[in-house]
């Protein structure tokens, strides 16, 4: 059952330079307590139609349904009580300075009527699920960026949305807070059955989260589906660019890989004798523990396709792969996808 159906829907805004259009004929069906990716970069569109979702931005054109109600038809009041199922987070947190970490997640509590004594009664509940129950009585200005994340997620459910939307949820945090905070999004999900819906411009994240993604470019959608089947078989250029810029993947990496394993298999056939050096990480030194030494007149390095050669007649010298010599640094930091041809 499609939760979210987005018919046709367009924006447009009057600036000074004109009409500009945010969006063109959008279409997607996003299904009840799935975690859907929109992604695309800065000026594509994804934020106004995350807004559209829950008609802070009314579309010019088409229209938007949740749970089959179509949000144009609605009154403002009953816009108002279906927002109550619409929760939001944001880049940038959004917290009540002011206010301690209980009385920012009790203040949509008390905005529907709540009592004090319930509604920090919920907003303990709350934070202990997001793994702050001890951080209550802190101020946002004591919290780090993930802790600030937490509090805005729990503020989040605290009117008990059916429908979470992320609009660049974790593009201000670090790596490693991203990856915490996309497994407590994937814990509410599962435990409350709630639809997320996830605005990025990071395809880690989609790939780190995601059942399925819409790739959005100048406003449009141009590519949709299953996030394994874009990532497999992307068919757009702005899929490929991105999936291209994700560290986890580079397409045309194997072209490259094949071009770089045909010049060493040439090499090695002409009689020169090479050695193949793999990083720490790779599977060969994991297993015998062995790390080559020698003086290298070449290191060339593969890395994530990229082939970067350079001169040196260093000596190979430590575990992490780097050629030292007359003051001169060579270094790799790729990962375990990382190979060198250092001809002696």
């Amino acid at each position: 059952m499609s939760g979210i159906v987005i018919e046709k829907v367009g924006k447009s805004f009057d600036t000074k330079d004109g009409v500009v259009e945010a969006l063109k004929d959008v279409n997607l069906n996003i299904d009840s307590g799935d975690i859907y990716g929109i992604i695309g970069m800065s000026g594509a569109g994804k934020s106004t139609l995350v807004r559209c979702m829950n008609f802070l931005e009314v579309p010019t054109e088409g229209q938007v349904l949740i749970d089959g109600k179509a949000l144009g038809d609605l009154t403002e009041k009953e816009l108002r009580k279906q927002r109550e199922e619409i929760g939001m987070i944001f880049q940038h947190f959004n917290l009540l300075m002011q206010k301690s970490v209980i009385d920012n997640v009790c203040f949509p509590l008390y905005i529907k009527g709540k009592k004090k004594a319930e509604a920090r009664k919920r907003a303990a509940e709350l934070l202990e699920i997001v793994g702050l129950g001890d951080r209550q009585n802190a101020y946002p200005a004591q919290l780090s960026g993930g802790q600030k994340q937490r509090v805005a997620i729990a503020r989040a459910l605290a009117s008990d949305p059916k429908i979470l939307l992320c609009d660049e949820a974790t593009s201000a945090l670090d790596p490693q807070t991203t990856s915490s905070i996309l497994e407590l999004l994937k814990k509410i999900n599962k435990q409350f059955g709630i639809t997320i819906v996830i605005i990025t411009h990071q395809m880690s994240v989609v790939r780190e989260i995601c059942t399925h993604v819409a790739i959005m470019y100048e406003g449009e959608v141009v590519e949709k589906g299953l996030v394994a089947d874009i990532f497999a078989n992307p068919q757009s250029e702005v899929a490929k660019e991105l999936i291209r810029k994700d560290t986890g993947s580079d397409i045309g990496a194997d072209s490259r890989l094949d071009a770089g394993r045909e010049k060493g298999q040439a090499e090695i056939k002409s009689g020169e004798k090479i050695r193949i050096v793999f990083s720490e990480n790779s599977a060969f030194l994991r297993r015998t523990g062995k790390y080559p030494q020698g003086r290298y007149q070449e290191c060339r390095w593969c890395s994530q396709g990229r082939d970067d050669t350079g001169i040196y007649g260093g000596q190979y010298q430590d575990r992490n792969d780097e050629a030292v010599s007359e003051g001169k640094r060579f270094s790799n930091r790729g990962g375990d996808r990382i190979c060198g041809i250092m001809r002696q």
